[in-house]
C-alpha cells in the first residue's frame, strides 16, 4: 500500500508543472501507442471475451443476497439489474486467464477465481449505496438512488447487508491470503472517503492527497481484485504484483476520466449529474491543474465552492484552461504503466484483451 503511494507521489511530482507537461505531451505522444495483440488467435473486444466468463453473474448475486424482509431484499438487489458494463468482474476474469494462461496454460476460470468477480461487483455497490447517501445524490446510473427511493437509514443499512454478503462468499473460498487482500480493500474505501471529506492548503499536497484519495477510493479494488485472481491461479509473487499494479494503474486512469467526464459529459450520457463533483466541494484532477493557471481558484477549492456562483466559475475556469487536457494525459501515463506491466505476463487473448482495455478506459465517453 505504500510502495504504491510513493508510486503515485513520485509520478504527481513528475506531473506537477503544467507547462513541463505540455513539453512533454508534445514531445513524446509516441510513447502511448498500444501494444498489438500477440497470441496469433483472432482478436475479440475485451468486454464480450470476459462476459463469456460471467453468465448468470448478477444472478448469482443476487442468490447470495436471498434474506428478507422483503423491503431490505429489493434495497439490495436494486443496482444489480444488469443494465451497467461490469467493468470490475470483467478485469478479475480476464486476469485470472491471463495470470492461467501464464502459469499453466490453463484455459479455465476457476470457481473461486469467478467468486471474486461476484465479490468485487459487490463490495464497489456497497460502496456506491453508501457514498450516495453521504453525498445526498438523487440519480445513479440514469435512476433514482436507494436513498432518495427507501431514505438515508435503510440505504445505509442496505450497503452493509451487501457488504456482509460479500464477506460470507469471500469466507467461502477458504484461502486466508485472499481474505486478507479483499479486506485491505474495505478498510481503503472507508480512508478514501475521509481523504475525500478533507483538503489540503499546500498545493503539492493537494494533488497528492486527491491521487491518494482516488487510489484508495477507486484503484484499490481493482487492484486488490486482480492481485486475488492471481494468488488463486498461480503461485509466483512476480505475477501477484504485475497482476496488482496493472489494476492499480487502470484504476487511477478510469478514475481520472471519470473526473474528466464531469466537465465534458452531458447528465444522460454519464446517467448523474454534471459538475457533482463540484457541488459537493471536491477538486478533481481538472480543478487542480486548471488552479495552476488561474491561481484566483485557491481561494475557492479552500472554500469547497461553497458561495453562490463558486461552481459555474470554477466551471468556467477549467473549461479555459487546458486542465481536462493535463488530467487526460496524466491518465494516459497510467494506462501505459498498465500496459507495461501486463505485457510481462505470457500473450494470451485475454492479456491482449486486458492491454485493449486500457484503452477503451482513457476513450470512454461515460
Amino acid at each position: 500500500q505504500m510502495s504504491c503511494f510513493y508510486f503515485v507521489k513520485s509520478l504527481t511530482s513528475a506531473c506537477l508543472n503544467m507547462y513541463s507537461i505540455s513539453r512533454l505531451h508534445h514531445t513524446t505522444s509516441a510513447v502511448f501507442c498500444y501494444s498489438k495483440p500477440q497470441s496469433g488467435e483472432k482478436y475479440t473486444d475485451p468486454f464480450q471475451l470476459g462476459r463469456r466468463y460471467l453468465k448468470g453473474l448478477y444472478e448469482d448475486i443476487r442468490k447470495e443476497l436471498l434474506i428478507s424482509p422483503i423491503e431490505l431484499k429489493e434495497m439490495s438487489e436494486y443496482y444489480f439489474d444488469g443494465k451497467g458494463k461490469a467493468f470490475r468482474p470483467v478485469i478479475v476474469v480476464l486476469m485470472a486467464r491471463a495470470c492461467n494462461s501464464h502459469y499453466n496454460n490453463s484455459r479455465d476460470v476457476q470457481a473461486s477465481q469467478r467468486s471474486i468477480a461476484l465479490i468485487a461487483e459487490m463490495i464497489h455497490t456497497a460502496s456506491l449505496v453508501h457514498d450516495d447517501v453521504i453525498d445526498d445524490a438523487s440519480s445513479r446510473r440514469g435512476k433514482h438512488t436507494v436513498n432518495k427511493i427507501w431514505g438515508e437509514k435503510k440505504a445505509v443499512l442496505a450497503g452493509d447487508l451487501i457488504l456482509s454478503a460479500a464477506s460470507i462468499a469471500l469466507a467461502r473460498i477458504g484461502n486466508t491470503t485472499v481474505i486478507s487482500i479483499l479486506t485491505q480493500v474495505i478498510e481503503d474505501l472507508v480512508r478514501g472517503e475521509f481523504l475525500q471529506l478533507g483538503s489540503k492548503e499546500n498545493e503539492n499536497e493537494r494533488f497528492a492527497h486527491y491521487l491518494e484519495k482516488t487510489f484508495k477510493k477507486t484503484a484499490s479494488l481493482i487492484a486488490n481484485s486482480c492481485k486475488a485472481v492471481s494468488v488463486l491461479g498461480c503461485p509466483d509473487p512476480v505475477v501477484h504484483e504485475i497482476a496488482y499494479q496493472y489494476g492499480k494503474n487502470v484504476g487511477i486512469a478510469f478514475q481520472l476520466i471519470d473526473d474528466v467526464l464531469d466537465f465534458t459529459s452531458c447528465s444522460e450520457q454519464m446517467g448523474k449529474p454534471t459538475s457533482a463533483d463540484l457541488k459537493l466541494g471536491l477538486a478533481t484532477g481538472p480543478v487542480l491543474f486548471a488552479c495552476q493557471q488561474f491561481p484566483e481558484m485557491n481561494a475557492l477549492i479552500m472554500r469547497r465552492f461553497s458561495l453562490p456562483g463558486d461552481v459555474d466559475r470554477a466551471r468556467q475556469y477549467v473549461l479555459q484552461s487546458d486542465g481536462v487536457q493535463q488530467t487526460t494525459y496524466l491518465a494516459q501515463r497510467y494506462c501505459h504503466e498498465a500496459v507495461r506491466e501486463i505485457s510481462k505476463l505470457r500473450p494470451s487473448p485475454e492479456r491482449d484483451a486486458l492491454i485493449q482495455l486500457s484503452e477503451t478506459v482513457l476513450t470512454r465517453d461515460k
